[in-house]
């Protein structure tokens, strides 16, 4: 099956979950809205299931191509980690900026595997940020900036991306100051201990 007929199923399903949730629509629905047969669409995807769940993985690679392009780019590393953990939160947004409902209202009856697939989503971003940070730190940072994820909450909820987005840079600039605070105080420490072995050595 070529990657254009995949895309083009993908797309369908996504239009049709902001039309009428994962529930309602069907795998007929999703042949009809993507203008082949319902045999091709079996093609790519066993289910109705793995075909919705498959939108939220291309959305999920979006994600990660973002990050590792900021995280290759020459600015400074809070820059980018700010930069990184902000389009983390607005690529979700604009995705299921149409949709009436949370994701989790609109995917409640494939949870599982959704929760699943979520936590291995979590783990490919966390992975990008470590390349900047220590991992725990990175990991933090994810957990840190869900609260802003559309998942729980309906764009609607969310408010409009303005807000949103200044609300949640408000918050990652508090997280990336507190780990340069941190760092500057380990830095420090570390100084001083260093000073101390050195007199000791000294002194003897």
């Amino acid at each position: 099956m070529s990657e254009a007929t995949r895309e083009k199923i993908l797309d369908a399903a996504e239009r049709l979950l902001g039309r009428y949730g994962y529930r309602k629509m069907t795998v007929d629905d999703i042949a009809a809205e993507a203008g082949i047969g319902k045999g091709t669409v079996y093609l790519s995807f066993p289910s109705k299931e793995e075909a919705v769940l498959g939108t939220v993985d291309r959305l999920i690679d979006k994600v990660c191509a973002e990050l590792e392009s900021i995280a290759a780019s020459d600015e400074p590393v809070a820059e980018r980690i700010r930069a990184m953990l902000l389009a983390r939160v607005l690529i979700r947004f604009e995705h299921v900026a149409g949709y009436r409902e949370s994701l989790n209202d609109l995917l409640q009856a494939v949870r599982p595997r959704l929760l699943e697939r979520r936590e291995r989503h979590f783990t490919r971003e966390t992975d990008i940020l470590a390349t900047l940070v220590p991992r725990r730190t990175a990991r933090a940072l994810i957990m840190a900036t869900n609260h802003f994820l559309p998942y729980a909450l309906s764009p609607a909820e969310l408010g409009d991306r303005r807000k949103l987005q200044r609300d949640a840079a408000d918050v990652i600039d508090l997280l990336v100051t507190a780990i340069a605070t941190k760092e500057k105080s380990d830095e420090e420490n570390a100084a001083v201990v260093d000073a101390r072995h050195a007199a000791i050595r000294a002194d003897g």
